[in-house]
C-alpha cells in the first residue's frame, strides 16, 4: 500500500498496521463472496483493501475527504461514498434480496451512536463485525445486576445475538491507542420486537438514567400508573433482564402511555 495521509486525531483516527490482525478481521466475517459489505470508516483501507480481493460487492463509506481520494487512487474500482455515516441515508446500502454485512474500525468518541445506527437498520442487515474499545464491547456483553449492564447491553442483546471474537491490542494500529479494542460480531436473526424501538429506548433510557433509584421512581416522568401487578418497581434499573424491558414497554404501549 502506498503512503496514506496522516491520520486525524480529531476524527479519532487509529489505522491497523498489522497484516495478520488484518486478515484475522477479513477472516471472521461471515459473508458469501457476492454479499454486499458496508464496511464504516475505511481510513486508509487496512482492511478495504482485502476485502475487495475476497468480495464482490465492497461499500466504503468514509468522512475524510483526504482518505477518499487515497482510496479513489488506491482502489479505482471501489465504491465509495464520500459521507457521514450517522448522516447517511443506509437505504443505499440495502439491495433487496441480497444479503447486507456492515464492517468497521469505529471510532471510540462516536462508538454507541454507530452502534444505534446499525441497530436501527438491522432487519435489513444480516451481520455487523465491529471493531471497538474493549470496555464498549464489554458493557454490550455485560449480565443483569452487573456493573457494566446498561443501555448499551440492553438494546443490543435485545436486537441482536452479539459475540466477542478477539482482543485487538494498541500496538497493531498507528498511532496505538491508550486502550485496548475488541472485534465484537452481531448477529441479525432475532424476531421483530414486541413493542417499538422509539419507546423501548425511552423506557430503557429513563431507568439507566437513574440506576441508583428504584424503577418506580426512575420511570416517574412517564405520567402513568405502573403496572405494579406485573412487574416489581421496587428494583433498580439494572435487575431487569433484557426481555423485561421489552415486555415492560409492551405492556405501557397496551396501555396508551405513550399515545
Amino acid at each position: 500500500m502506498a503512503n496514506h495521509p496522516r491520520t486525524k486525531k480529531s476524527l479519532g483516527q487509529h489505522f491497523l498496521k498489522d497484516t495478520n490482525m488484518i486478515r484475522k478481521i477479513v477472516d471472521s466475517i461471515p459473508a458469501q463472496k457476492g454479499d454486499r459489505i458496508v464496511e464504516i470508516g475505511p481510513g486508509a483501507g487496512a482492511i478495504t483493501g482485502l476485502m475487495h480481493q475476497v468480495y464482490d460487492d465492497v461499500v466504503a463509506v468514509e468522512i475524510d475527504q483526504r482518505m477518499v481520494e487515497h482510496l479513489a487512487e488506491e482502489y479505482p474500482n471501489l465504491k465509495i461514498v464520500h459521507e457521514d455515516i450517522l448522516k447517511s441515508d443506509w437505504s443505499q446500502f440495502i439491495i433487496a434480496d441480497k444479503p447486507v454485512h456492515v464492517v468497521g474500525n469505529l471510532p471510540y468518541y462516536i462508538t454507541s451512536q454507530i452502534l444505534f445506527k446499525v441497530l436501527e437498520y438491522r432487519k435489513h442487515i444480516n451481520s455487523a463485525l465491529l471493531m471497538m474499545q474493549k470496555e464498549v464491547a464489554e458493557r454490550i456483553m455485560a449480565e443483569p445486576r452487573s456493573k457494566e449492564y446498561g443501555i448499551l447491553s440492553v438494546q443490543t442483546q435485545l436486537m441482536s445475538t452479539p459475540e466477542i471474537l478477539f482482543d485487538v491490542p494498541p500496538d497493531v494500529f498507528s498511532p496505538p491507542p491508550n486502550v485496548n479494542s475488541a472485534v465484537l460480531k452481531l448477529t441479525f436473526e432475532k424476531p421483530d420486537l414486541k413493542c417499538s424501538d422509539k419507546n423501548l429506548k425511552t423506557v430503557v433510557r429513563m431507568a439507566f438514567n437513574q440506576r441508583r433509584k428504584k424503577l418506580s421512581n426512575a420511570l416517574k416522568r412517564l405520567e402513568t400508573e405502573l403496572p405494579e401487578d406485573e412487574f416489581d418497581f421496587n428494583l433498580r434499573a439494572e435487575a431487569l433482564t433484557p426481555d423485561k424491558y421489552e415486555k415492560l414497554t409492551a405492556r405501557l404501549e397496551q396501555l396508551g402511555t405513550f399515545s
